[in-house]
């Protein structure tokens, strides 16, 4: 862990991403072993009885599936915050154009309904953009946000704010954030928001729509009320053994603030990294991004049972590593893995949900009735 933490994840990529990556497909040739040394206590969370349906949280694990969270379960010794769920169904993940998706066509089917191409964000397969779930809950007087551990280039945010055939012209694609409905945000990848090649600030251009934009986390977290664009790192978060409960943190710092709204709010919070880790098939990362947002799901489940009238949904956008459980033992924590690919395979993936209308997400379902559910529900 202390040889891989000193490497970028950018570096990884690229590596990853090379025609012929021999460490790569080494690791994919390779059983890998995994050991939670300390695993961590899960509470039993009640899910409240009531019917209303005021906020929304969603929560989309970035290539997870069921063998990823079967995985955590296991090295955890058996146990889960999203064991607390009251219901489960599965989504199909398909795009407008291939069977295997990606993040900016599988985000955008649950962001806004459609099915759209390969790479595209917040559009449909003719180039034309889409409203989205914080469009519409914005519309209706909600307060709506973001919360990811990735730059906000990457597609999964954007899908939900911004509009291009193309998730890989990422300087246009942030562009889309000055325009968005979000009331907060909080995110990496500040080098497109300034020092651009078209001159532009970002950052100024959202403090002039009303925007505080904090740089880091104890701005974040010293402000109490208003919209707030925060986006502390240039790139990525830090890995998971560095940065903490930080999408904990940040996910309840924007609940507090959406919260004031007596209209409720939508929300979306990514774990964003899980992918990044199944396309180097590193198990080790992997695992310890899918228990930091398991953590996370446990800290929005308990403050969702508490407030009575937030629905939560845990789900992903497609699955990457075609990750396989192999071998483990349940009371030592161990698990041992071999991944098919370094890139997304298409398998279907889990929904999760806990709250009120929980029960309108069992089933198998295409991942564009994920929206229509929300929409329904929140009454959009």
């Amino acid at each position: 862990m202390k040889r891989i933490a000193k490497i970028s994840i950018w570096v990884l990529l690229a590596t990853v991403l090379l025609p012929v990556s021999t460490s790569a497909q080494s690791r994919r040739d390779k059983e890998q072993t995994y050991v939670l040394e300390q695993p961590y206590e899960v509470t039993r969370i009640v899910s409240p009885q009531g019917k209303k349906i005021k906020n929304v949280v969603l929560m989309i694990g970035d290539g997870m599936s069921l063998m990823h969270v079967y995985s955590a379960w296991t090295a955890n010794r058996g146990k889960l915050f999203l064991d607390n769920c009251q219901t489960v169904g599965l989504s199909k993940t398909y795009c407008a154009n291939k069977l295997i998706t990606d993040s900016g066509a599988g985000g955008t089917a649950i962001a806004t309904g459609q099915k759209t191409n390969y790479h595209y964000v917040g559009v449909d397969p003719e180039g034309r953009p889409l409203q989205s779930l914080v469009d519409l809950a914005s519309a209706k007087g909600k307060s709506t946000g973001l919360a990811v551990t990735c730059r906000l280039w990457d597609a999964t945010p954007a899908d939900f704010c911004c509009h291009n055939k193309d998730r890989d012209a990422e300087e246009d694609v942030v562009t889309g954030y000055v325009d968005c409905k979000a009331d907060y945000v909080f995110g990496g990848g500040a080098q497109f928001f300034e020092n651009r090649k078209d001159g532009r600030n970002l950052f100024e251009e959202l403090r002039e729509k009303g925007f505080q934009t904090p740089r880091t986390w104890d701005e974040l977290a010293a402000i109490g009320s208003g919209k707030v664009f925060a986006v502390p790192y240039p790139k990525d978060t830090p890995l998971p053994a560095e940065r903490g409960d930080l999408l904990a943190r940040a996910s309840l710092k924007g609940i507090e603030l959406l919260n004031q709204n007596k209209k409720g709010f939508f929300m979306m919070i990514e774990g964003s990294q899980l992918d990044d880790y199944g396309h180097f098939n590193d198990l080790d990362l992997l695992m310890q991004e899918t228990h930091d947002f398991d953590r996370t799901i446990g800290a929005i489940y308990e403050w969702a049972a508490k407030d009575g009238e937030t629905l939560v949904v845990v789900t992903a956008d497609h699955e990457t590593g075609g990750l396989t459980l192999v071998d483990g033992d349940l009371k030592q924590g161990k698990i041992v893995c071999k991944f098919s690919t370094g890139s997304h395979s298409g398998v279907m993936v889990p929904v999760y949900a806990f709250g009120p209308g929980a029960e309108e997400f069992t089933g198998i379902y295409e991942n564009t009735a994920i929206f229509d559910k929300i929409k329904k529900l929140l009454k959009l």
